[in-house]
């Protein structure tokens, strides 16, 4: 992981991500922002991708902010689905349904 990312950050938005209740997603920039860094989307991204080395978070209800799933998460899709979220026919999570209201 880059020098920009270190545990306090990591902390800090996977403290956010644990919030997001079940059937409910968030986008990585809503994430970015609850942090106070917006223009940060992509950084959530990578430390989600890295998430598993510090605990058990719910990374699977993090999706883009058109509702599309993570490419190299195969199950994220399924994940969701048991817990209510339901996908549009472009294959993203319906986020005016689903919106976490953070």
């Amino acid at each position: 992981m880059h020098k920009v990312t270190d545990d306090r950050l990591v902390y800090e938005i996977l403290s956010v991500v644990s919030e997001i209740p079940e059937g409910k997603v968030a986008s990585y920039g809503q994430i970015a922002r609850l942090i106070g860094r917006e223009k940060n989307a992509r950084l959530v991204g990578r430390v989600l991708s890295m998430a598993e080395f510090y605990g058990d978070y719910p990374c699977h209800r993090v999706v883009n902010a058109a509702g599309r799933t993570a490419p190299h998460f195969e199950e994220q899709r399924a994940l969701l689905e048991e817990e209510g979220v339901t996908f549009l026919k472009n294959g993203c999570a319906d986020m005016k349904l689903h919106r976490w209201d953070a």
